[in-house]
């Protein structure tokens, strides 16, 4: 067995820290968290929509869909821009067009629940002539 005595060569010298200090890096990460925290609820916002209740599950999607949206006036928005009723038909063959492997891309439908039934089927009726089949409605999730 050997001890270990202090030696004339090793006095002064200071054994090396081996240790990690964690307190700065809990100290970021934390601050991180905080910022997402906050940040993160400002980029899922869109054009602000009234969206009715329903049990229905979450659909598997491959692509990023194209988003369509009514709110309480009645004003079509396609990806946050507002598209008059004129110019909806030539925006909707645009997207219809722009599909990959000749399929429709998917188009997520967001209407506010206090509209007339008849203004979501005007704008579906256009989706369907544009060749865009591949429609979502988007609702409130009962948790």
């Amino acid at each position: 067995m050997s001890l270990n005595l202090p030696s004339q060569r090793n006095r002064g010298r200071r054994a090396p820290m081996a240790d990690i200090n964690v307190t700065p890096l809990v100290d970021v990460m934390l601050v991180l968290l905080i910022i997402f925290m906050v940040t993160a609820p400002l980029l899922t916002q869109g054009v602000p929509v009234n969206l009715p209740d329903s049990r229905a599950k979450p659909l598997e999607q491959e692509q990023q869909p194209t988003e369509i949206s009514l709110d309480a006036a009645g004003r079509v928005f396609v990806a946050k821009e507002e598209v008059g009723a004129d110019a909806l038909p030539q925006r909707l063959a645009t997207i219809a067009a722009a599909g990959k492997d000749g399929q429709p891309p998917q188009v997520l439908l967001r209407a506010d629940r206090g509209l007339d039934y008849g203004r979501v089927m005007r704008v579906m009726g256009e989706l369907n002539a544009a060749g865009l089949n591949r429609v979502a409605l988007v609702t409130v999730g009962d948790e």
